[in-house]
């Protein structure tokens, strides 16, 4: 299912605008309209091509709960990424069930926040315990012990106990739903080559169950998706792109298939 179908500014982008960040980037500033055509799609360019930038502007519109540290409106990083995602005119066909924006680099800053969340509610029980009289106590307690225990079947007993890419996967896991819209930024990071394929497997199984997903990626293995639209992020402007012809891909296909011309001369 697709819940966004495209985006566009609302108004036209004037020459004081393009001196303000993210406007400052080409690509960014010569957005006509981007249609999203598929449950998948890719956003791929270098660093600083401003894909990235486009899929949080995406998100902070779109209201996406932010699995990490910090919800969006905490985040004093992401003003200017306000301000801009408040430019842009969404056309959308439902609303989803759920909408969540999750960046790989999160993972760890996400995990404090669920052991945070754990030792306050055990400081919590411990207070009940202590300070509320009567059948008013055990209510109170029961409350805060369910807590704990949905966090401990999600996460664990010590959220810290996995790797870096178990940990990640496990929360998308425990995140991803049917009917919703997911924004993902850079998932590979964490993952083995073969757990970039486990991840394509749960994206695969949420599609069929009528999820979308935007997902900015450096990695030749996700962009190979099947049926996905990979849209990248030139110099210029933002353009469909056929995957044997993506820089990443080419690139990677060469130096594995001759890895001493690569290196011979570094």
């Amino acid at each position: 299912m697709l819940f966004l179908r495209s985006i566009s500014y609302k108004n036209a982008i004037n020459e004081d605008d393009s001196l303000i960040y993210p406007l400052n980037i080409k690509c960014i500033r010569n957005i006509e309209k981007v249609e999203f055509n598929s449950p998948v799609t890719f956003f791929v360019g270098e660093n600083g091509s401003g894909k990235s930038t486009l899929l949080e502007a995406l998100a902070i519109g779109l209201n996406a709960v932010h699995i990490g540290s910090n919800e969006f409106d905490y985040d004093e990083s992401m003003v200017n990424i306000q301000d801009f995602s408040n430019r842009i005119r969404f056309v959308r066909n439902a609303k989803p069930l759920k909408t969540i924006f999750f960046r790989a680099e999160d993972v760890l800053g996400f995990i404090k926040r669920i052991s945070k969340t754990k030792e306050d509610l055990n400081e919590m029980e411990n207070a009940f315990l202590k300070e509320i009289k009567g059948d008013g106590k055990y209510r109170a307690v029961g409350a805060v012990r369910g807590q704990l225990r949905e966090l401990t079947q999600s996460y664990g007993d010590d959220p810290y106990a996995k790797s870096h890419g178990e940990t990640f996967l496990n929360i998308l896991q425990k995140r991803f739903y049917k009917k919703s819209l997911f924004f993902l930024d850079e998932p590979e990071t964490p993952l083995s080559p073969l757990r970039q394929l486990a991840l394509i497997s749960l994206i695969k199984h949420y599609v069929g169950l009528g999820a979308q997903f935007v997902i900015a990626t450096h990695s030749p293995i996700l962009m190979a998706f099947p049926g996905a639209d990979v849209l990248h992020f030139n110099s210029d402007r933002i353009e469909m792109s056929d995957y044997n012809d993506i820089e990443h891909v080419v690139i990677t296909k060469s130096f594995l298939n001759n890895p001493e011309l690569y290196l011979r001369d570094l």
